[in-house]
């Protein structure tokens, strides 16, 4: 297959589409460097040293002898995207070109502005350069587990059916989501169903847990071809933060009673996920969605495998919680079709800690301990903070 895959340097986008790549597809990236950009406004950086796209493109091809095609360009600039999608011709394009973190969506309004309008409308690029080059081409998009919040009811794949009044129908699943990033998605979620009930397209939107992981066999064959570790409290994840602070010998950061239950999914079950989507199409006219996440447990549960996993003694310190979200509540995700696709889930393991302990000491001389504490404070606006 010719799959394009947006977002083709971040952290997910890059090993995807090596991984897409290893498997004999012809694959371009595109991207527009923004997420390095974040870095330096926010002064922090990924503890693994990534390097340039062209430099990771040349090394697979030395590698592999396999070519990725590289667009640079901004999916918000409508020509680009069109010009793009009709130049390679996909029949499967992957999304993950979006402002990705909760955190960085509520530093300030200008931030959730940015994180709206950059998701939201590049992703309407995106339907309508599909719909007027080639309906048939098929759309991935990576949502996010986030999109449900907690609700107190099961979780389905995107869909429920209910009876109202003698009545049935199967309606979207209701959303109430916890940042102006959650947001986005689900506006994107309900662009994409109506693209696709109104026009015919076809779209799978992969509501994706917490990833965690750093490494897939392509990234490991040479540095070079190394993705992003961020453990900072804006754009890292909860796992990489603990296994960095457990290996400084710092308390690890659990946010209130780390009660709070998300799914989670390694990163090597990511990039076979898209790969089993794209193999799969979604029909002409359908919306399909698929809870991309392989098992659920709590920040604290998280804190305790580091905890029991690492060698030496660790402490865990109870921060005040920043975010506004319920503590303890009921979780239960019903995420069956991407197994029943063909996933073989690997499952959070001291092994896969142990080696993210090991990559964190060959590079704990990039750690900027300040960098993980929490800075960003839901509550901003009501205190004036976020006037900007």
């Amino acid at each position: 297959m010719r799959i394009l895959v947006l977002g083709g340097d971040g952290y997910l986008g890059w090993p995807t589409a090596l991984h897409l790549s290893q498997c004999g597809h012809e694959v371009a990236v595109a991207d527009n460097f923004v997420r390095r950009q974040y870095d330096f406004e926010l002064g922090v950086e990924s503890l693994v040293p990534i390097e340039s796209l062209h430099t990771r493109i040349a090394t697979w091809h030395r590698l592999t002898g396999k070519t990725i095609q590289a667009y640079i360009g901004d999916l918000t600039e409508a020509d680009f995207t069109y010009d793009m999608i009709r130049d390679f011709r996909p029949e499967a394009v992957v999304h993950f070109a979006e402002q990705r973190a909760a955190p960085y969506s509520m530093i300030d309004r200008k931030h959730a502005v940015y994180t709206q309008v950059n998701n939201v409308a590049g992703t309407l690029n995106v339907l309508y350069a599909i719909a007027e080059t080639d309906p048939d081409i098929h759309l991935v998009k990576l949502g996010t587990m986030g999109e449900y919040g907690t609700p107190n009811i099961d979780i389905e794949e995107g869909w429920l059916e209910v009876e109202h009044k003698g009545r049935k129908d199967r309606v979207l699943y209701p959303k109430r989501p916890g940042s102006f990033y959650h947001l986005s998605k689900v506006h994107d979620s309900h662009n994409m169903e109506f693209a696709c009930r109104i026009w015919g397209l076809r779209a799978t939107d992969l509501n994706q847990g917490v990833v965690y992981g750093q490494q897939t066999p392509e990234t490991s064959l040479d540095d070079r071809l190394a993705t992003r570790f961020d453990y900072d409290a804006v754009f890292g994840t909860v796992l990489n933060r603990f296994v960095v602070q457990a290996v400084l010998g710092h308390p690890l950061t659990v946010y209130g009673t780390g009660g709070q239950t998300r799914g989670i999914i390694d990163i090597r079950d990511t990039v076979r996920c898209v790969q089993l989507a794209c193999e799969n199409p979604a029909e002409r006219g359908e919306f399909r969605v698929f809870n991309q996440m392989t098992e659920s447990l709590s920040v604290a549960q998280i804190a305790e495998t580091v905890a029991r996993s690492f060698p030496d003694e660790v402490v865990v310190d109870n921060l005040a919680n920043p975010r506004v979200e319920k503590e303890e509540h009921y979780y239960n995700v019903v995420h069956s079709g991407l197994v029943e696709l063909g996933l073989e889930p690997h499952l959070l393991s001291d092994t896969l800690i142990t080696s993210l302990f090991d990559v964190t000491k060959r590079y704990a001389d990039r750690v900027d301990l300040d960098a993980m504490r929490p800075r960003v404070d839901w509550r901003g606006a009501l205190k004036g903070e976020n006037r900007r």
